[in-house]
Parts: C-alpha cells; sequence; structure tokens
C-alpha cells in the first residue's frame, strides 16, 4: 500500500494569512496537493495545526484524513512525525508532499516511487525538493539528517508558496 501524508500544519507567517486556503484557479491552494495525492496513494493524511478548523471547513479533502499535530509550532519534522504516526505500519511506501506545492503532479509522485529506494526525494539541480518517498524499510530509523540526505530523484523545479507574490506567479 502507498500511503500520503501532506504536511499542510504551518501559520503562513511569510504569506500573511493562511496560505492553505489562498485561491489558486477558484479552489484552495492545499485542495489542489491533496487531490493529486488522493488519486495517487492508497491513503491519505493531512497534517493541519495552525487555524486547523477553519481550514478543514473550507478544503475539500477528496477522501483523506485530516489530523491535527499538537506539536506544529516545533516544525517540518513534527508534524511529519505525526503523520507518520496517524498512518501506522500498514504502509508499504509513505509519500510525503506540502501543501504549498498545487503544481505537484502525479508522474512527479510515480517517478520518486518508480526510483524503488529506501529514501528518494525529488530534485531540481540537485537541490532537494518533493515530494519525498519514505519506503518502510527506512521508516524505523528515519531521522531528520536522513531524510535530507535522501537519494535525490532529478526532476526539476516544483513551485511552492510562500509569498502572495509566488501565488501571483503560478496564476499568470
Amino acid at each position: 500500500m502507498v500511503a500520503g501524508v501532506v504536511l499542510a500544519a504551518g501559520e503562513g507567517r511569510r504569506f500573511g494569512a493562511a496560505k492553505q486556503l489562498a485561491e489558486l484557479d477558484g479552489r484552495p491552494l492545499l485542495e489542489h496537493v491533496v487531490q493529486t495525492m488522493s488519486a495517487t496513494c492508497d491513503r491519505v493524511v493531512v497534517v493541519l495545526g495552525a487555524r486547523a478548523e477553519e481550514i478543514r471547513g473550507a478544503v475539500d479533502l477528496h477522501g483523506a484524513e485530516a489530523i491535527v499535530c499538537p506539536d506544529w509550532p516545533e516544525g517540518i519534522f513534527a508534524s511529519l512525525r505525526c503523520g507518520l504516526a496517524a498512518l501506522g505500519a500498514e504502509p508499504d511506501a509513505v509519500v510525503v508532499a506540502l501543501g504549498d506545492q498545487p503544481s505537484l503532479t502525479r508522474e512527479r509522485i510515480e517517478a520518486v516511487l518508480a526510483a524503488g529506494l529506501p529514501l528518494a526525494r525529488a530534485a531540481d539541480g540537485g537541490i532537494p525538493s518533493h515530494p519525498v518517498v519514505i519506503r518502510r524499510t527506512a521508516l524505523a530509523s528515519l531521522t531528520h539528517p536522513a531524510l535530507r540526505a535522501a537519494t535525490p530523484v532529478e526532476l526539476g523545479p516544483l513551485a511552492d508558496v510562500d509569498t502572495p507574490a509566488d501565488l501571483d506567479r503560478l496564476r499568470e
């Protein structure tokens, strides 16, 4: 089974609002990512934190399960641990994506999965990107440094939205 974790717990400080709810093509940013992940993975968990209830009420989760990470202020790795714990030991592989990357495609996810490595991630010119794939064999020993050192699969850029200007560029 291939499961997915969508990390969407941040408060959007640089964005100045809940960027998960910012609209692109008439839908919240987060919905784009969740829809792609739900079409690719057998089960998807969306990790929320800041503004969790507001986001849960405004985003079509396409069958994904929303969970709230109480430790979200500690950072992205805390949210990842929370999402992995919610999935349990069932998945053979877990695809990790960010909720602020609405351009994520099924093909990009499948390319990283096809690498067949215990721990792999998309790359853009050698710079780590998303998605990340964590196979069951790597889950038990997963650490933040190990995640950063995941084998790269060169796929080119994947835009993320950190500021309103980033969103404007996607709308062009």
